[in-house]
């Protein structure tokens, strides 16, 4: 009898729960500006295929004392400056979130060790609804985009 019981309340629980957004990752790498660097950055696109609208609200990571969500933002007399943003990025339904440089980012501070190309470094985006999102995310020091996304296939699917 308990066991029917506590069947039928996790069966309830069950489809109780929000749908969450459906999260997929594309054209991720990661990259330190020197082997000696003692911060770093990660680029993504974003993707919610869901049709429910998500916020990332932040980022953590192993490889970093602090990890925080950034954008450059223009200031005085046009100069560009690396900024914080608290309340992270709103993620649309249906829409992206292309994290390039220049531009929306993860900013890796505190490196625990050297980037290093062919390494990946585990990023864990947080997200309001569909909660945490682990991604492996591959260290290019080659690479020389500068703000231009490129679209790749889609590298990996997750959610909570």
């Amino acid at each position: 009898m308990f066991k029917t019981f506590l069947f039928a309340g996790a069966t309830t629980l069950a489809l109780a729960a929000p749908a969450y957004a459906e999260i997929t990752i594309a054209d991720a790498y990661a990259r330190a500006a020197s082997p000696m660097a003692k911060s770093g950055a990660a680029f993504l696109v974003i993707r919610n295929t869901d049709d429910t609208a998500d916020r990332l609200i932040g980022a953590s990571s192993d490889a970093a004392a602090r990890t925080e969500l950034h954008t450059h933002l223009e200031g005085e007399a046009g100069v560009m400056r690396m900024v914080h943003v608290e309340e992270g990025f709103e993620l649309p339904a249906g829409g992206t979130i292309a994290m390039q440089r220049g531009g929306a980012h993860v900013m890796l501070m505190g490196l625990t060790d050297p980037m290093e190309q062919g390494e990946t470094v585990t990023l864990t985006l947080t997200f309001e609804k569909a909660g945490d999102l682990v991604v492996e995310v591959p260290v290019d020091l080659e690479r020389q985009d500068h703000g231009g996304m490129t679209h790749g296939d889609m590298k990996g699917t997750a959610g909570n």
